[in-house]
């Protein structure tokens, strides 16, 4: 080893050594975070690629290791503002148990913390390593919805256009041979997600300019939606086609990731015949004389570092102390107005998960009957929580109940003004054509909004001012005939009603 390379190696030393400490003190903190996200690259198929996302980051810088070490690391203390805003978005993600906002956010906190501590340069060296890391956090559910009516959409359309009838309700449709559904593992979020991933990648390893990196990313974002919708579609005629003994079962999934599969590898071989020659990269010449000079004072700026990183789950844990165990006392009232409270009228519930209390009843009036059922949260965490994906009126794998149609409704609420989420809803094993109207919305802590958004920020200001979580989710329906008449009619006389036995179980 030259006296030159010595000394850059001893340059660095200092900013290795505060650059693992800093991580190992992330690491303290925000543990839970971690673990939580590491679990779910485990046991979920979808966010599998997580696993191997840091040993990638790791195995890029490495490969760069040469001229990072001709480079001058210098601390930057003005990291520490992004910083304090990860932080914060940490303890918002955490007040509402929001996972990819945490998971995300600590990812973030590990990106900075390095930039801080080897400064704007090195980190321009460093910065599709560090931007990959962001890959290991498992989001994406949010598109399922979306992903899946667009697979439902592209699937009948196509067909019809084959010369097959097809009558549709909501992500279900049936054609002469049988009944389909578009449910989850449908919607292609897996080949999303694996393609975005592999194609990042291959992007940054196959060229140099930024345009034809950037049309790659674009090409492996389009590609797996597209391939998606023709699987769909082939399964579908498959199926119709053998009298539904092909592409029947487990089969289909297994008959996708092969089409799958074979459409990346084309993908990558096309993007194969435009590669660019990799450019060596070069050293930073050093002028002669000019000696790396070792970073000024960067146990300092880590020990600020290390100040803001802790704060996050401090300040949470006080705000939790605020928390009471109480067993929260929930009663719907009697009477209502002109409405009077029985048993529920028919044998259908939301599936809400883990509520503190919950209440289900029916209410009538004369020859009317409206349904309503609430599901109370206090003290929420990752296990219990109000606004979440596995929250919802009906299941996709519900063989009995399917929501066939949604929209959204402006109506009073007793004296306050809501829109809520309306859902039509089929009982498929029913007689006739047996369907209920729902209107579906949340009171947070004395508010009221049907946008999951608005209430996890309505939740997370809550905690923050010291008011506690207390929420709840408010369902209310009515048979599909007498709904447009009986929904708003309830509301309107009952909704100030039902808003007070909700603040009575918060204040007790």
């Amino acid at each position: 080893m030259t006296h030159r390379a010595q000394n850059q190696l001893a340059n660095w030393k200092p900013t290795l050594a505060a650059i693992v400490a800093i991580l190992l003190w992330i690491g303290y903190w925000y543990w839970g975070t971690l673990e939580a996200m590491a679990h779910i690259w485990w046991r979920s198929e979808t966010y599998t690629h997580g696993l191997i996302v840091p040993p990638i980051a790791l195995w890029l810088i490495w490969c760069n290791r040469q001229r990072l070490a001709t480079m001058q690391p210098q601390v930057a203390g003005w990291f520490a503002l992004p910083l304090a805003g990860l932080v914060f978005l940490w303890l918002l993600g955490d007040l509402t148990a929001v996972n990819a906002l945490t998971q995300f956010a600590v990812i973030g906190l590990i990106v900075t913390s390095i930039m801080g501590m080897v400064g704007w340069q090195v980190s321009k060296a460093l910065a599709f390593p560090l931007f990959f890391l962001f890959f290991a956090v498992p989001a994406g559910d949010f598109l399922l919805p979306r992903l899946m009516e667009w697979t439902a959409d592209f699937t009948v359309l196509a067909v019809r256009l084959s010369g097959i009838p097809v009558f549709r309700e909501g992500q279900s449709f049936v054609i002469p041979s049988g009944r389909w559904s578009v449910v989850e593992a449908c919607s292609g979020v897996r080949y999303l997600i694996a393609s975005l991933t592999v194609g990042t990648l291959y992007a940054y390893l196959t060229y140099t300019s930024l345009k034809r990196r950037l049309i790659f990313i674009l090409v492996a974002l389009v590609v797996p939606i597209v391939a998606n919708w023709l699987r769909a579609y082939m399964i579908v005629m498959l199926g119709h086609l053998s009298d539904n003994k092909l592409a029947a079962g487990v089969d289909h999934l297994i008959y996708g990731w092969v089409f799958f599969g074979i459409v990346i590898v084309i993908m990558f071989a096309i993007g194969g015949r435009w590669a660019e020659p990799v450019r060596p990269l070069q050293p930073v010449n050093l002028t002669p004389g000019h000696n790396l000079q070792e970073p000024r004072h960067p146990w300092a700026i880590a020990l600020i570092l290390a100040i803001i990183v802790a704060a996050g789950p401090l300040y949470e844990k006080r705000l939790r102390q605020t928390n009471t165990d109480a067993v929260i006392q929930l009663s719907l009232p009697a009477t209502a107005g002109s409405w009077r409270a029985e048993p529920a009228a028919i044998d259908w519930q939301p599936q809400f998960a883990n509520p503190s209390a919950e209440q289900h009843s029916t209410y009538r009036n004369r020859n009317s009957w409206v349904g309503i059922y609430v599901a109370y949260y206090q003290n929420q965490n990752y296990d219990r929580k109000l606004v979440t994906s596995t929250n919802v009126l009906v299941t996709s794998t519900d063989p009995r109940w399917q929501i066939v149609a949604s929209r959204q409704v402006n109506s009073s609420f007793g004296s306050s003004q809501v829109a809520f989420r309306e859902a039509e809803l089929l009982n498929k094993l029913g007689i006739a054509d047996d369907r209920y109207i729902a209107w579906h919305g949340y009171w947070i802590n004395g508010r009221l909004t049907s946008s999951d958004i608005e209430a996890k920020w309505l939740t997370a200001m809550a905690m923050l001012t010291g008011h506690g979580d207390d929420s709840a989710a408010i369902v209310i329906y009515a048979p599909k005939d007498s709904a447009t008449k009986d929904l708003p009619a309830f509301v309107s006389e009952a909704g100030d009603e039902i808003l007070r036995s909700l603040n009575e179980a918060r204040l007790k």
